[in-house]
């Protein structure tokens, strides 16, 4: 199973500049986890600071026992092993075939023969259905297709941890559903740690085990699906309807009185009950049931009571819901 990462009290900034601070969460091990936030809040800088590609200002990350931002240069190497990540752009070398771009960490950081690296290739480049395409160079093929290269590469060293950089940027709603599906399977398969960091609303509302969102240099909100989609924080429940009401402006932030003036117009003005919780993706047919799924739940029906009544009500038909369909 994946292994949990601790993050306590973490700041970063450049200069001046806060780009985000006192951000505590932790990511359970062996559950999907989305990273929100609008544009420029930081959540690419997190995701360096998470596997020591960058040093936070103050705080601490635990993963696997070793605070990763006090530990020795060999600790740090030996941590990295535990991740594999998947860069926004596939970060595919353009002069190599995709085989050998995905056999590049093996090469790298192994002692395998050719033979057996070639077998762990295959495997993962036959997990993520990109079989077939293993002589072709990144500039030959699409998109979605180098997107998920860079996941089979992420995939050799058989990773407990595994990060995700906006995996959905530049595809278009068809090859992201497909990329989203693939997240859930591989879950399903490997039970590993998974973060993806994204500003994709379906994504967020149908792939993860738990969200967080990042806004005005803080972590809003870390917790099981339900929680944050049955929210009413405000710039949460803007964020996740796509709304033009809330805190989130063109250039980013709103003045506070603008904010609480169109909120209290707003539910002055509609009366609709809460929304359905949207139903999370399932793994494949013929894939094991994630073991995920039954963690979060047993985590939301311990925190049921803290949810005002109308949210406890739409959680506990959504659970229902998943129970008849697993």
């Amino acid at each position: 199973m994946g292994v949990e990462v601790v993050v306590e009290g973490l700041s970063k900034s450049f200069g001046k500049q806060a780009i985000w601070r006192d951000v505590t969460l932790t990511l359970p091990p062996g559950e999907v986890s989305v990273l929100l936030g609008p544009s420029g809040t930081g959540k690419s800088v997190f995701l360096k600071c998470l596997i020591g590609l960058l040093k936070p200002d103050r705080g601490r990350c635990v993963v696997d026992g070793v605070d990763i931002v006090h530990c020795s240069e060999h600790q740090l190497y030996q941590v990295r092993k535990l991740f594999g990540v998947l860069f926004q752009d596939g970060a595919l070398f353009g002069s190599m075939t995709i085989y050998d771009n995905v056999a590049f960490p093996l090469r790298e950081h192994t002692r395998l023969t050719e033979s057996r690296i070639r077998r762990v290739v295959m495997e993962k480049m036959e997990m993520v259905g990109m079989l077939g395409a293993e002589h072709k160079l990144p500039g030959e093929i699409s998109g979605g297709m180098r997107k998920r290269a860079g996941l089979a590469r992420a995939l050799v060293l058989d990773p407990q941890i595994i990060l995700c950089d906006e995996p959905d940027s530049g595809l278009d709603p068809v090859r992201t559903a497909y990329l989203s599906q693939l997240l859930i399977d591989l879950n399903a398969q490997i039970d590993a740690t998974i973060l993806i960091v994204t500003h994709n609303i379906n994504v967020a509302r149908t792939v993860p085990d738990n969200l967080g969102m990042l806004f005005r240099r803080e972590l809003v909100m870390f917790g099981p699906r339900e929680l944050l989609l049955t929210s009413d924080e405000p710039v949460v429940e803007q964020f996740l309807n796509g709304r033009r009401i809330g805190p989130i402006g063109m250039s980013e932030e709103k003045d506070q009185a603008v904010v609480d003036a169109e909120l209290a117009h707003h539910r002055a003005t509609v009366t609709d009950s809460l929304p359905a919780i949207a139903p999370q993706l399932q793994p494949s047919p013929g894939l094991p049931p994630r073991d995920a799924v039954r963690r979060r739940r047993d985590r939301v029906l311990r925190n049921l009571h803290t949810l005002p009544a109308h949210a406890q009500h739409t959680v506990l038909a959504t659970l229902r819901a998943e129970e008849v369909q697993s």
